[in-house]
């Protein structure tokens, strides 16, 4: 395939893409991370993925897509603008819900954008492959966004774009297709700004670009499956029942947010948190009605109801 051609099919791909409803995208060989997968090494041997054991199972896997999908030579990176315009309740006793679980679960929404893409793909070209994941793979999506020109890493560990702030899903397809690239995003925009290390309620951002998840509630309220939160955790809780956006409330970068076009990513019955007395009293029957296609559910019933337990002891 000639040059023109590979240039002339990526300009179609991202006009398919953003009439799909992907805000931006990036493209990028697909060839391993070695300084990224060096960095992710140390985390964990620093214990920092708390107990997420399995983000220590071959973690190679994580930094070479063809590992994961052998006849890749394109990584194509998706950005969906996930930011509505509302907000959270000023009492830090009412059941705090984080932003990107508002609405329906990102998983399912840009899962099936990434899957129209490939159909479109392969309407001239049925002999491709592709492959699309939404966390589904262990793929490490910021580290690709960055070397496909997406955005760039910041301080907070989220990935920031120019247009958009930190508010996007992200999504991967990995394809045969020989591509167009676009050059790596080698900018840092975080300058001198500590905004995100000085609101963290826990401390967990323990240096610019690292992130202790053992300190974080997101990770307390979400991943952890202990009985009882850390009292660390307790006792800067702020309300936050599922997840926490202090990090990225604080990002100067996010003074550029847009509404998303995405209906889907706006919150429910316009809640933005849920009373922990709801989730408290809450059987399995509501759980699940309340909560199909949601977030939400990767924290289980007893995670919510304990997260709610903990807001409920700071309140009375």
């Amino acid at each position: 395939m000639s040059l023109n051609d590979k240039l002339a099919i990526t300009q179609s791909l991202k006009q398919a893409a953003a009439e799909l409803g992907i805000d931006k995208i990036g493209i990028a060989p697909a060839e391993p991370l070695k300084e990224e997968y060096d960095r992710f090494l140390k985390w964990i041997a620093a214990g920092m993925n708390g107990e997420m054991a399995w983000l220590a199972r071959g973690p190679e896997k994580r930094f070479d897509p063809r590992r994961v999908f052998p006849e890749a030579r394109s990584v194509i990176v998706a950005a969906v603008n996930y930011f509505s315009p509302f907000r959270h309740s000023e009492d830090s006793a009412e059941g705090k819900i984080s932003r990107y679980a508002w609405g329906d679960d990102y998983h399912l929404v840009v899962k099936e954008k990434l899957e129209r893409l490939i159909e479109w793909l392969k309407t001239d070209l049925p002999e491709i492959k592709a492959r699309a994941f939404v966390d589904t793979a262990p793929l490490m999506e910021k580290p690709l966004a960055v070397r496909a020109g997406v955005g760039w890493i910041g301080k907070n560990a989220n990935l920031i774009t120019r247009e958009y702030g930190s508010w996007v899903f992200l999504g991967v397809i990995l394809t045969d297709l020989d591509l167009y690239y676009d050059s790596a995003f080698s900018e840092d925009h975080c300058g001198n700004c500590r905004r995100c290390l000085d609101a963290c309620p826990t401390g967990a951002i323990t240096e610019p670009y690292v992130v202790d998840s053992r300190r974080c509630i997101s990770y307390a309220t979400i991943e952890l499956r202990a009985e009882n939160l850390p009292q660390e955790i307790t006792a800067n809780q702020d309300g936050w029942l599922y997840g926490c956006d202090v990090c990225q409330d604080v990002c100067p970068w996010n003074r550029f947010e847009k509404p998303t076009a995405e209906t889907a990513f706006w919150p429910r019955a316009g809640e933005t948190e849920i009373p922990p007395q709801v989730i408290a009293g809450m059987t399995p029957e509501e759980y699940l009605d309340r909560f199909r296609r949601s977030a939400i559910k990767r924290a289980k019933l007893t995670g919510l109801k304990r997260n709610a337990r903990s807001l409920l002891r700071v309140k009375s």
